[in-house]
């Protein structure tokens, strides 16, 4: 390359274009000092006109963002910091809030909060400077939820649905499956034009190793970006996260793209914002948490929805994660998030302990959005499905005490334990929808009556293999499933699956 097609094109050509419109003139800077540092947290004073949310520079490269205004001080949260910030360090206000550059480039890359690349690539070239903290869009930008969002695990496709632009709680205690629910829902998005977000919030390294391997190994990573904030990170950058992934999903929802944003999870970073609200002299509140946790969360929520046409068409489904103890869904955060989202997916303890995976409660997990964008026939299909589950959950109560039950209720008992068997999945192994409208056919026409609980399994795996290789699709009429599952599922065992 030649002098001037350096000079024609680059950074050359931008800094020439600076200097032909550069003059001089005055420019008025507003300059205090740190007062004290630490715990992530910097105080400083000579700062009048400070601004929450405004960005602070620090003389020795620091960088902070202004989350607290007192009496003649500013409290800040620490963004970035060196060894040589001190008591006494020059601050400016620079007069900005905090932005994070955005791109299409985005996808496979894994950046920290503050959308700088972690992962040991070139950086990527911004198409927008977009602010980390907004406002939700308008109700008149917003349509009804009317398109599905597949997980590929079929307890929730088909009795707890998520509709594209929802909001669905995954709660429960720790090592119960949460984060194997968020990932299979992301790669069960490959091919469907779904652009992915995960945070990761005060995760450890090897959390976070874990995440990203899975992601790759499963092809996920490719149209997915990863944001960490990790446990050693500054409780600033942990606080930024999710609002940070939820401005990427943001960006391509007004693209008119669909977007999903897992925030994992939302339990530690409510611990975060206590910390920093204790640390700043704010006022505690319930266990502790300052009074504003609730609109700090509902503030990021409420920024998933579906757009409607008029403004692009896009949606931004989120699924945020927050964790239990001792399965104690009342607790402060809890009861926070259920009330602000679209529903809740409960994994349960006693059903992880009794080999019942994913360990969904469907007792306890609702949708209460999600059935409006089903597709009509999985709804048709799935209707009293929901219901007859949870009697069959009452009625096996009884049969524990030895009691004698009638013969409609004997048969109720039955089905109920060919459906659990049949709605147990293993982790990282998300389903098509085919195959669930399959299987769904097949259980409605009694062909999995007299199969034995033990051999349900078996015969599952020989109808995916099946239905991978059949032109029918949710559009074909239920005759032609029937017809099908019935011809796959009466063949000989020595037949199936050739």
């Amino acid at each position: 390359m030649n002098g001037e097609d350096t000079l024609s094109s680059g950074p050359l050509r931008k800094q020439a274009a600076w200097l032909e419109h550069y003059g001089p003139g005055l420019r008025f800077t507003e300059e205090g000092s740190v007062i004290s540092v630490g715990d992530g947290i910097a105080w400083a004073s000579g700062l009048p006109s400070a601004a929450m949310q405004g960005i602070l520079d620090f003389a020795d490269g620091s960088r902070g963002m202004v989350f607290d205004l007192a009496e003649g001080q500013v409290g800040a949260v620490l963004l970035h910091q060196t060894e040589a910030l001190t008591s006494g360090t020059a601050v400016r206000s620079s007069r900005g809030i905090l932005r994070i550059p955005v791109s299409n480039d985005l996808m496979g890359r894994i950046i920290d909060p503050l959308g700088t690349p972690l992962d040991g690539t070139a950086a990527f070239e911004p198409a927008a400077w977009v602010p980390l903290q907004t406002g939700s869009p308008p109700i008149t930008a917003r349509d009804f939820v009317h398109k599905p969002l597949y997980s590929g695990i079929k307890i929730i496709d088909t009795l707890i649905p998520i509709g594209k632009g929802q909001r669905q709680l995954v709660i429960g205690d720790e090592g119960l499956g949460r984060s194997s629910v968020a990932l299979d829902t992301v790669i069960n998005q490959r091919g469907k034009d779904v652009y992915c977000v995960y945070v990761l919030i005060g995760q450890k390294r090897s959390t976070v190793i874990n995440t990203i391997d899975t992601l790759r190994q499963y092809e996920a990573l490719d149209f997915t970006t990863v944001v960490v904030a990790e446990a050693s990170a500054l409780p600033g950058l942990q606080h930024l996260a999710p609002f940070a992934g939820c401005a990427i999903a943001e960006f391509w929802m007004r693209q008119g793209r669909d977007s999903l944003v897992v925030y994992d999870d939302l339990a530690t970073h409510a611990k975060t914002y206590r910390e920093l609200s204790l640390l700043l002299r704010r006022p505690p509140g319930r266990e502790a948490y300052p009074g504003d946790i609730f609109s700090v969360h509902a503030g990021l929520l409420e920024r998933a929805t579906c757009l409607n046409a008029a403004a692009g068409g896009g949606s931004m489904t989120a699924l945020p994660i927050v964790e239990t103890l001792q399965g104690e869904i009342a607790a402060y955060i809890p009861t926070n998030l259920i009330s602000i989202t679209d529903g809740q997916i409960y994994l349960d303890r006693n059903l992880f302990a009794g080999g019942f995976r994913p360990a969904i409660d469907v007792a306890k997990s609702v949708s209460r959005i999600g059935g409006q964008a089903q597709h009509p026939r999985i709804k048709e299909e799935a209707g009293r499905m929901k219901l007859d589950y949870l009697q069959f959950l009452e009625l096996e109560v009884f049969t524990r005490f030895g009691a004698r039950l009638e013969a409609s209720m004997e048969a109720a008992i039955r089905r109920g334990r060919t459906l659990r068997e049949i709605l147990k999945q293993d982790r990282l192994a998300p389903q098509s929808i085919e195959y669930q409208l399959a299987w769904l056919v097949a259980f409605n026409e009694g062909l999995f009556a007299d199969t034995p609980p033990e051999a349900i399994s078996a015969r599952l795996q020989s109808l995916e293999k099946l239905v991978e290789h059949t032109d029918l699709s949710l559009d074909s009429p239920r005759e032609a499933w029937v017809g099908a599952v019935t011809q796959w599922l009466v063949k000989p065992a020595g037949e199936m699956g050739t």
